[in-house]
């Protein structure tokens, strides 16, 4: 990668994220934390507002946008491609919203472009098992908890088919064991539990924020899991 593009890359990882810290961005684009700085100072000479918080890392100033970019023809394959994933292995929910996400980035799309998505969209399939289809409608509601860090109440039916209510703290999703699993803490057994997705029968989400200021990381969590896969 040559100059020019790892810097427009890293402004591009600097607006998806409040901030980045100097370690992350020589990971990602494969450089050293020395080659990071002097990135960041030409990113400033050229008149881009990035600022450093200490403890937190690099951030751009609220109010400033990059102009739109145009994809390569290999992006948009790949968020082609993508789709068919989300509509294999996310729920109702989460299609609609790629969807319409999707169809923005077409829109910006150069004519001869669209005309090789068309053809490769009718080239690319996808079957699932019927018993695989997530019917149900919950996963974007749930992002949305986890993010604001709100209580949520379900109802929901165990393995043995016994229904129950709960007010739980959401910290994450895993997909693991062909289905999605959401781990909350519990209030009524003051512990984290892991719920099924597609168990849960009624969800609402209260705004209201979460009682307990500290929870277990999700990756730390996923060690917990009975399978490692």
């Amino acid at each position: 990668m040559n100059r020019i593009d790892r810097l427009l890359g890293i402004l591009t990882l600097l607006q998806s994220k409040k901030f980045v810290p100097a370690e992350k961005i020589a990971d990602k684009f494969h450089i050293s934390v020395r080659t990071v700085y002097r990135d960041i100072k030409a990113l400033v000479e050229i008149g881009i507002p990035v600022s450093f918080e200490t403890q937190r890392g690099y951030f751009v100033v609220q109010g400033y946008f990059l102009p739109p970019v145009s994809l390569t023809t290999e992006e948009a394959n790949a968020l082609l491609l993508s789709e068919s994933l989300v509509y294999g292995f996310a729920d109702r929910s989460i299609q609609t919203h790629y969807s319409s996400a999707l169809n923005k980035v077409k829109a910006v799309l150069r004519s001869s472009q669209k005309e090789k998505l068309d053809v490769l969209d009718d080239s690319i399939k996808m079957q699932m098992h019927p018993n695989l289809v997530l019917n149900f409608e919950y996963l974007s509601l749930l992002q949305n908890a986890i993010a604001s860090k709100n209580i949520i109440e379900i109802e929901y039916k165990n393995q043995k088919e016994e229904t129950s209510k709960r007010q739980l703290e959401p910290i994450g999703l895993i997909f693991y064991a062909f289905s999605w699993h959401l781990i909350a803490w519990c209030h009524a057994r003051k512990d984290y539990r892991d719920f099924k997705v597609s168990r849960i029968i009624r969800l609402k989400s209260t705004d209201m924020p979460f009682k307990n200021t500290t929870h277990i990381a999700i990756s730390d969590y996923m060690k917990l899991l009975p399978v490692d896969y």
